[in-house]
Order: C-alpha cells, then sequence, then structure tokens
C-alpha cells in the first residue's frame, strides 16, 4: 500500500511537469499561428483569445496521452537508475505488481480524455468555425483593420481606413478603390458608416468627401464633391453552423447520422483516443528499463518514437475507414491489439530476464555497496 500511494505520488508528480512543458509548447505554437491570421485580417482580433482556447481544446487530448506515457516512463526508469528495481526482484516481487497502480493512476486520465475527445474536442471545433464564419461573414467595412488596405466580399472594392471608433461601426478618413463596368472610381470622405435600410440591404455612408470616376490613361476623367453619398455593400447572409463537418458534430448525433465512411473514421478517431492512453502506460512499464550505468535519454527517445509512430498509425487506419477501403468493424481493434500485445511480449521477456537474472544482480550490487563502504572505512581513515 505504502508502495502504491509513493509511485502515484511519484508519477502525478512527473505528470504535472510534463503536462506543464507540453501545454505551454501547444499554447505558444497555437498563439503564434492565431495571431499571424489576426493580423493578416483572417480572423478578428477580439476573438484571439477564445480561438486559442479552441485550439487547445483540440490538441488537449494529445497532450493528456503524451504525458501519461511519459509519466509512468519517468518512475520506472527511476526506479532502474536508483536500482531499487535490483531490491524489488530480489524480494520476491514481480514486474506486474506495477500494473495495478499504474491503472489507478492512469483511471482518471482515461476518462478525461474520454470526455475531451467524446464531448469537448467536438464542441470546440464547433465554435472556432463559428467564430471564422462570423468573422468572415461580418460586412465589409466592420473587417477593416485601420491603417490596412482590405478587399471587399465581392472582390471588386479595396477599402482604407484610417482610424475606427471603439464599438461603433464608424470609421474615419475612408478611401474605397472600385471597378464596376470594366469604370474605376475612387472615393476618399472623412466618415463613414454602414446603415441598413430595413429590408436586409446594406449600405455604405460616406460624408463630407469626393469622388473620382473614369477610365486610368484616358482624360474623361469626372470628379464631384459630395456632402454624404452611400453605395452598396456586398454582405453575405449570417447563418452559422448550417452544414457541420463530421469533427465538429455531436457524439450523439455522430451515432445518430448514416453509417457513412467519413462519420465512421470521426467515431473511431474519437474511441482510438482512450484506448491509446491505457495502451501506451501498461507499455511504458517493461519499456522502462535502463542500466543504472548507461543514460536514460535513450528511453525517452524511443517512447517519443513509438507514441508518434503509434498516433500516425491510427490516423493511417482512419484515412483507410474514411476512403472506404476498411469497415469501422474490422478497423478500431487490430492496431489496438497489436500493441498491446507488444505490450505483454515485453512484459513476459523482461519477466523471464529478472527472474533468471535477479540474484546475480543483488549479489553485484551488495559488493559493490560493500566496496564502497571499505572505501569510506579507508579515506576516513
Amino acid at each position: 500500500m505504502i508502495f502504491q500511494r509513493a509511485l502515484r505520488r511519484e508519477m502525478a508528480s512527473a505528470a504535472g511537469a510534463t503536462f506543464t512543458v507540453l501545454f505551454t509548447i501547444f499554447v505558444t505554437w497555437n498563439l503564434m499561428f492565431i495571431l499571424s491570421k489576426a493580423a493578416g485580417g483572417q480572423v478578428a482580433s477580439s476573438d484571439v483569445v477564445a480561438l486559442i482556447a479552441f485550439s487547445v481544446l483540440n490538441y488537449l487530448p494529445t497532450v493528456i496521452i503524451l504525458t501519461s506515457f511519459i509519466s509512468v516512463l519517468v518512475a520506472v526508469t527511476r526506479s532502474y537508475r536508483d536500482s531499487e528495481m535490483v531490491v524489488w526482484f530480489a524480494s520476491g516481487q514481480s514486474l506486474v505488481r506495477w500494473v495495478r497502480p499504474v491503472v489507478t493512476f492512469g483511471l482518471p486520465l482515461v476518462l478525461l480524455v474520454g470526455g475531451l475527445s467524446f464531448v469537448a474536442t467536438p464542441w470546440a471545433s464547433q465554435k472556432r468555425t463559428e467564430y471564422t464564419e462570423r468573422f468572415q461573414k461580418r460586412e465589409d467595412l466592420k473587417r477593416v483593420a485601420p491603417g490596412q488596405f482590405r478587399e471587399s466580399a465581392s472582390a471588386n472594392r479595396v477599402f482604407f481606413v484610417e482610424g475606427s471608433a471603439a464599438g461603433s461601426a464608424v470609421v474615419q478618413n475612408v478611401f474605397v478603390n472600385s471597378i464596376e463596368n470594366n469604370a474605376n472610381s475612387i472615393v476618399v470622405a472623412k466618415q463613414g458608416v454602414i446603415e441598413s435600410d430595413g429590408k436586409g440591404g446594406q449600405f455604405l455612408v460616406l460624408k463630407n468627401g469626393r469622388r473620382y470616376q473614369g477610365t486610368p490613361g484616358r482624360p474623361d476623367f469626372q470628379s464631384m464633391e459630395f456632402e454624404r453619398y452611400s453605395m452598396r455593400v456586398a454582405t453575405k447572409a449570417p447563418v452559422l453552423g448550417s452544414g457541420f463537418k463530421v469533427e465538429e458534430m455531436s457524439t450523439p448525433a455522430l451515432l445518430a447520422a448514416p453509417h457513412r465512411p467519413d462519420t465512421m473514421a470521426e467515431l473511431l478517431y474519437r474511441l482510438s483516443a482512450p484506448i491509446m492512453v491505457v495502451v501506451l502506460m501498461l507499455l511504458a512499464i517493461p519499456l522502462g528499463f535502463v542500466n543504472p550505468r548507461a543514460g536514460s535519454s535513450a528511453n525517452l527517445i524511443l517512447a517519443l518514437l513509438i507514441f508518434f509512430t503509434y498516433s500516425n498509425l491510427t490516423k493511417v487506419v482512419e484515412a483507410s475507414v474514411k476512403s472506404g477501403k476498411l469497415q469501422f468493424g474490422m478497423a478500431w481493434w487490430p492496431l489496438h491489439l497489436a500493441a498491446l500485445l507488444a505490450a505483454l511480449g515485453l512484459f513476459a521477456w523482461r519477466l523471464n530476464v529478472n527472474h533468471r537474472y535477479h540474484p546475480l544482480m543483488l549479489w553485484n550490487a551488495l559488493k559493490r555497496r560493500r566496496y564502497l563502504g571499505k572505501t569510506g572505512k579507508a579515506g576516513a581513515q
């Protein structure tokens, strides 16, 4: 009981440190990506924090899977490196005794990954798409960032504003370049605002400005000054969430949907995440063996290679289901069963080695301890 509590505490400490590092890396990467999109006018600057949160929720199952794998591996490797496993095996204990505390530690992580995979991740994908579409379907002037040229939704106008009033659609010092019927029109004004005609139409109302119209290179340019000038703004109907992708569908809706290859592939992706947590934690127990005289970095590198290989193979199986090459019933279990059999094979090999050599390992450890004790006495004299 004391051993199990100490082991769970050590794995929890390793998991906290690992999760902090991985979570920081993913948040930083998403922050840079979304800020670049906000600077390019693809998303609203006010939605940056929400979009980062939604993106992190999408990656959180992967972070937790890798965290659980590394935390168990670090705990086992530390026990081998400090020669605690020598005493463990010499006392007649088996490596199988590690399974129960590891599973007890990992059960909350399995439930958390399952909840994220089946509930939180589809919701986050849906909200991220909704925020992006909402910005893309805003009026042209509301999409304009002060000090930057922006193309309209209809691609026949270019807007530039020097500044805007916070919290309103009023903009200052407006420049609009329009092309209609092969004629170029340039309008500059001190102020502009979006107004509705009450029938669903949107108009850009410019005040105190000048309009130039004609064809570049020809002398037939027309110029006029105005106090109020209205032009219709190309807008899109703000219909959001009308066509969800399969990754944005809730799990009950996914189960109720027709069993198409894309829906089955998405269901396979959500089901694989909690299974991977269990398999990788069991695999980490025999994989944590390390020679106390050698470094432990090789184990960590091997663990990362195994994780990425396993993750990529699940994506390959998912793509096969999506393309119709595999059926869901014959695709969800073979890969995980092969990984579980590999873990059991490592357990059997590790148990056989420890059974044959643990008395010799204990004897060498006692001789080394006795030698160090004699060396210390000689030094004291």
